[in-house]
């Protein structure tokens, strides 16, 4: 997969490319990541790439002349049908299904904006798709476009160790994840579930299920909402339930 970020602070894009699961997607070559800096193509000798908004208001919009140069200039990098995506609070919000929609990309522009956004026939003009991490004002769109990268390259066949570890992820299937331990098996006077040791790996599948309901209930009633449960999974919740009162 190729992915090319047009942003006026590219570096950012270092946090990921040489460190953790990225970097090691774009070292075993499934991942290829360009940063592409707009200022490049500015208009005027003193290097602007923003300006007042016609109609008065406060801050400054980005230029669209320099950002289109600069995703131009991703398109003929990256080749193939890119779909370009601006990082903006008006967009749809980001979540485990996008993720996996585009994972399945081959190529993927994202557009970080700066200031009070970009100039709408930009927008009209290059951008697929308008996406939003949340409900929340950045200073740019350069930490959304970090998230949106770790989340999506995490999804691509072969990038992680473990062939189930994205199936069993949070969000995967509307659950959060079931609690996680490790060694030691006593830490801070607290013992890991007996269940945990036991061995038997269809009684740790039921604990397993019913934890993640339980706390998916409890934090994000929203997902067990929309979910279609199975009478194993509504036994298990209200046994959830009921030992927690």
């Amino acid at each position: 997969m190729r992915i090319a970020v047009v942003s006026l602070f590219p570096k950012v894009l270092d946090c990921i490319s040489d460190i953790g699961v990225t970097g090691k997607a774009i070292e075993d070559g499934l991942v290829a990541l360009d940063g592409i800096n707009p200022r490049a193509y500015a208009v005027d000798k003193h290097g602007s790439v923003d300006d007042r908004p016609y109609g008065g208001g406060p801050g400054m919009l980005m230029r669209p002349e320099p950002l289109k140069s600069a995703i131009r200039e991703a398109r003929q990098k990256i080749k193939g049908q890119p779909k370009v995506v601006y990082l903006s609070a008006q967009g749809v919000k980001f979540d485990h299904e996008k993720a996996l929609e585009y994972a399945k990309l081959s190529e993927l522009i994202l557009v970080a904006g700066r200031y009070e956004g970009i100039d709408e026939r930009l927008i009209c003009q290059e951008i697929d798709e308008e996406l939003s991490i949340g409900d929340f004002v950045l200073s740019g769109g350069e930490i959304a476009a970090l998230a949106v990268i770790d989340a999506v390259v995490r999804q691509i066949p072969g990038v992680l160790g473990h062939s189930r570890s994205a199936i069993e992820e949070s969000f995967v299937e509307d659950l959060l994840e079931y609690p996680q331990y490790t060694r030691p098996e006593c830490f801070g006077g607290e013992k890991v579930p007996s269940i945990l040791l036991s061995g038997n790996h269809e009684e740790i599948r039921r604990w397993r299920l019913k934890q993640a309901l339980g706390r998916t209930n409890k934090r994000r009633p929203d997902l067990i909402r929309r979910r279609a449960m199975s009478n194993e999974e509504y036994d298990l919740l209200e046994e959830y339930i009921a030992e927690s009162l």
